[in-house]
């Protein structure tokens, strides 16, 4: 498929490719990447186990290292998702100035909660530890990701039982299309993924958003059916009652993959996810 194709794909006939994809590895392969961004190590492990690896994505123009990095978690209903379907993203981001890090995580059925935000939290230490090593500041991180992979991203920045002390190097959160208030689970994924824990509601983002959590910035389609943009609202509202500083941004017209898409070279002119998580993210690590 051609490039000038894909540009030409509505958003019915966008959904249907990415959802032939293994995820999005097609989307991927056809999208123009970034000039200005290069993949510096793939594959690289984090902890044991085949799931446990991440990708390592770094600028590559003049601007003096070290660099602020974004850790990328990708979503998937927390059952499905490749790192390597998300170059587009990893690239993009590079681009702008940030060592980016895309971690695979275990998935639905191998492990259920909390099983893939321990690996998540691994992933994110041995980011604080090894960033160096790639050009990047392990002191200044954003925690990003999109769908399953914002939760994810939620659950470490507002959570500090799984960080811990590393949760201080953590300097914000981007959630794109992210799950955050959820409960009860209606949907045979979260169910798959959350059911069989005791007390739904310790799963959630909006449980445990804190003073210690950091800045976030909270994006979403507001045509998203799929993740509803009140899950954005509920987590800023329950940061905003902790005195932690939030903003909500819903662009028309977009649903729940318009707001990752967006970050593809040929579909940045339908929202400006990209200029906003750039932006937000170089604001909090300053």
């Amino acid at each position: 498929m051609k490039v000038r194709a894909v540009q030409r794909l509505g958003g019915g006939a966008l959904a249907l490719l990415l959802g032939a994809c293994s995820p999005l590895g097609l989307f991927n392969g056809v999208m123009p990447k970034d000039a200005g961004s290069r993949l510096v190590a793939s594959g690289v492990p984090y902890g044991e186990g085949p799931r446990r690896v991440l990708d390592v994505y770094a600028p590559t123009g003049k601007a003096a290292a070290p660099h602020p990095v974004i850790v990328f978690f990708y979503g998937g209903s927390w059952n499905s998702g490749v790192r390597t379907g998300y170059a587009f993203v990893g690239r993009a981001l590079a681009a702008r100035g940030f060592v980016t890090v895309i971690p695979d995580y275990r998935l639905v059925p191998e492990v259920t909660y909390p099983g893939f935000i321990e690996d998540g939290a691994a992933a994110v230490r041995w980011v604080r530890a090894h960033a160096k090593d790639y050009g990047g500041d392990g002191e200044r991180i954003v925690l990003a990701g999109h769908s399953a992979g914002a939760y994810i991203a939620a659950m470490l920045a507002v959570d500090g039982r799984w960080l811990g002390d590393d949760r201080k190097a953590v300097r914000g959160l981007a959630g794109l299309a992210g799950p955050y208030d959820f409960a009860p689970f209606t949907v045979p994924a979260s169910q798959a993924a959350f059911g069989g824990w005791p007390k739904p509601a310790e799963t959630q983002p909006v449980t445990w958003a804190d003073a210690g959590a950091p800045p976030a910035l909270l994006l979403a389609g507001a045509d998203d059916t799929t993740v509803k943009p009140r899950n954005s609202q509920a987590l800023a509202a329950a940061l905003r009652k902790a005195g932690v500083s939030e903003e909500v941004k819903l662009y028309p017209g977009i649903g729940h993959i318009g707001v990752l898409t967006a970050i593809a070279k040929p579909f940045r002119g339908k929202a400006p996810v990209l200029d906003d998580v750039a932006a937000f993210a170089g604001r909090v690590t300053r």
